[in-house]
């Protein structure tokens, strides 16, 4: 299995999601309470969109946690490897989900369990 692409897909992926949380910050910031200024359904939609843009970044972060990991087994030479069976994940399972840590058989186990 050739690491060096996968290594690429985890870095590019990693890169992306590090942009989006600096974009996104400004959308996390506390919403005005002042309704002299804005209304009340101005802010109920202000704060929905607060914490949509909150729990997008809990996302980002679990994800940039697992890319993390991810480059961690890669440098170990644990990657790609199950960590139920120790069997070798289908690199082509690597390609759609670069931080997956089952095979496709202890992973569709686990969900059954």
């Amino acid at each position: 299995m050739d690491t060096e692409i996968f290594r690429s897909l985890i870095v590019n992926r990693r890169r992306q999601l590090q942009a989006l949380d600096d974009d996104f910050s400004a959308g996390t910031q506390a919403v005005e309470l002042d309704q002299t200024r804005v209304g009340r359904l101005s802010r109920m939609d202000a704060m929905q969109m607060q914490q949509m843009n909150l729990e997008s970044r809990r996302r980002w972060r679990r994800e940039l946690v697992a890319l993390e990991a991810a480059l961690t087994r890669l440098d170990q030479g644990d990657y790609g490897l199950c960590m139920a069976c120790e069997e070798e994940i289908n690199p082509k399972r690597l390609e759609i989900d670069p931080v997956a840590v089952l095979c496709i058989n202890c992973a569709s186990r686990k969900e059954q369990a």
